[in-house]
């Protein structure tokens, strides 16, 4: 006899051209059930169905197909214990050699925003986990693959070693497998924890992706783990050296914060994680050298977060100096040729720079804390014009302009815009006179006539007369000082504009 495989898989990629592989290449005999079982019957490959084999049929709509002694003894089964064995020989049980299952899209399916509860529980897979842990248990005898992008690893294993599987191979897929059957069940538990109002524990489970050369500094050793098939992970290189765990966490922030800006082409040049150049121009290649010259001896060696497909005169002026990575939604063909002069220039495309997290984490001594990401939509119909003196449109869109920047500040964090370009930012202060001072002194001529936005309250009314005396003319700020009356009073008698938002974003 054969070897015997068991495919059984919601996410059909690939797997008709497995199946083909596995019966024309190495003499597998397949046994398979439901749908899967039709496609691969369709496209001319030999199979039998489970429900033949285990001479029961599929019942309650599908809710029961592989759940059975015949098909639980063959991937359970020891083959070095001859009771074992002994059993299977007398309940007519062949060992399965190849178990291949993935779940129902229950992950997918509560994601859509109409899903109703009945739809999301019948997405909740009971054969395909259950499938998936026996054989992960029992790997010591028998692979187990869970995911798509590993069949050709399989065959290439069966090639190289003369149609076996070496143990470390099957131990690996083996931890896929209990992998994705905890993050499933992380999913449901927290869909119904939310279902009730309730805390779910808190679970993250991630693949490792790639081993770093380091973290932070030479000495830490750093891996990049992927947590699903979005964000980063989707994110085509097409040049320059291997990122590092300093170039994504900058890359990560710079996503963060170009992608309040979807109408007007914009940049922003970061580094450290804070924004050092933001502007919205014309066009982008205007938008990134405003972005640039806001703060060029920071900006050499930053990051380059653009909202607009890389264009020729972006490109051109983008290989003028020294920069460790640049992202965009896009690059033009002609525009890739430019920068492939730069070679070691890392150049990535994100297709969509709204795929992130809806909530972070940070890990401190015996325990994790979690919160929401602070995606909340800044609406300039909610805030409140506390002075005598009322701003212009153009003012309006300037202080929402330096607003969505001063969220990216990490606190204390000022930030001062003229024309939607930054001109200073003074960030990770200890206070928020010093944060203003660095600021106001970077910006220099530029505060003239400008927009100085605060991602906190001002305690005191002192940044606001050290703001008018530079020639400030409009402040955004939260508000919620006890003190606020003063800063509006000053406002008042220096002839300022302030707008209080009622939201803060600090941003630790």
């Amino acid at each position: 006899m054969g070897k015997l495989a068991l495919l059984s898989v919601s996410d059909k990629t690939g797997i008709v051209e497995f199946a083909r592989q596995l019966v024309d290449e190495f003499d597998f005999e397949l046994l398979s059930s439901g749908g899967t079982a039709k496609v691969i019957q369709d496209a001319g490959i030999p199979v039998t169905k489970v429900s033949d084999y285990t001479r029961s049929p599929e019942i309650l709509g599908g809710r029961v197909k592989t759940l059975h002694p015949r098909i639980h003894g063959g991937i359970l089964a020891r083959r070095d214990l001859p009771q074992d064995l002994q059993e299977l020989e007398a309940n007519e049980i062949r060992p399965f050699d190849l178990v291949v299952v993935n779940l129902y899209p229950f992950a997918d399916t509560i994601a859509k925003a109409d899903v109703t509860v009945a739809e999301a529980i019948e997405k909740i897979d009971i054969g395909g986990p259950t499938l998936l842990r026996a054989a992960a248990k029992n790997y010591a005898h028998l692979t187990v693959l869970c995911n798509c992008d590993r069949y050709e690893d399989y065959l290439q294993e069966l090639r190289k070693n003369s149609g076996e599987i070496s143990l470390e191979f099957r131990q690996k897929r083996a931890m896929e497998g209990f992998m994705m059957t905890a993050a499933y069940d992380s999913a449901i538990s927290t869909y119904f924890a939310e279902l009730n109002a309730t805390e779910a524990p808190f679970s993250l489970f991630a693949e490792p992706m790639q081993t770093l050369r380091y973290g932070e500094n030479p000495h830490q050793k750093a891996t990049w783990y992927q947590t699903g098939e979005q964000g980063w992970t989707r994110a085509e290189k097409l040049q320059g050296k291997e990122l590092s765990y300093n170039n994504l966490v900058d890359l990560e922030a710079a996503r963060r914060i170009i992608k309040e800006f979807t109408v007007e082409p914009a940049a922003a040049v970061l580094k450290h994680t804070n924004p050092c150049g933001v502007a919205i121009a014309a066009t982008l290649a205007e938008a990134y050298e405003k972005a640039f010259n806001a703060d060029s001896i920071s900006a050499f060696g930053g990051i380059v977060a653009l909202n607009q497909p890389i264009d020729v005169p972006t490109a051109k002026a983008l290989k003028t100096t020294f920069l460790e990575c640049v992202v965009a939604p896009g690059c033009d063909a002609e525009a890739k040729a430019i920068l492939g002069k730069k070679s070691k220039l890392r150049v990535l495309i994100l297709p969509n720079f709204n795929e992130g997290a809806l909530t972070t984490a940070k890990i401190i001594a015996g325990g994790v804390l979690v919160q929401a990401a602070d995606e909340i939509v800044d609406d300039r119909d909610s805030w409140a014009i506390v002075t005598e003196k009322q701003p212009s449109e153009a003012e309006l869109a300037e202080m929402l302009f330096a607003w969505k920047v001063a969220k990216h500040v990490k606190s204390n964090g000022i930030v001062i815009t003229r024309d939607r370009v930054t001109v200073g930012v003074g960030a990770g202060q200890m206070n928020r006179v010093g944060a203003a001072k660095i600021a106001l002194e970077q910006a220099g001529e530029a505060t003239q006539g400008a927009c100085l936005a605060s991602d906190g309250f001002f305690p005191f009314d002192d940044s606001v007369k050290a703001a008018a005396a530079a020639g400030i003319k409009t402040i955004i700020q939260p508000g919620g000082s006890m003190r606020d009356k003063d800063s509006i009073a000053a406002a008042n008698e220096l002839g300022l504009v302030m707008v209080l938002t009622g939201i803060r974003h600090f941003l630790h």
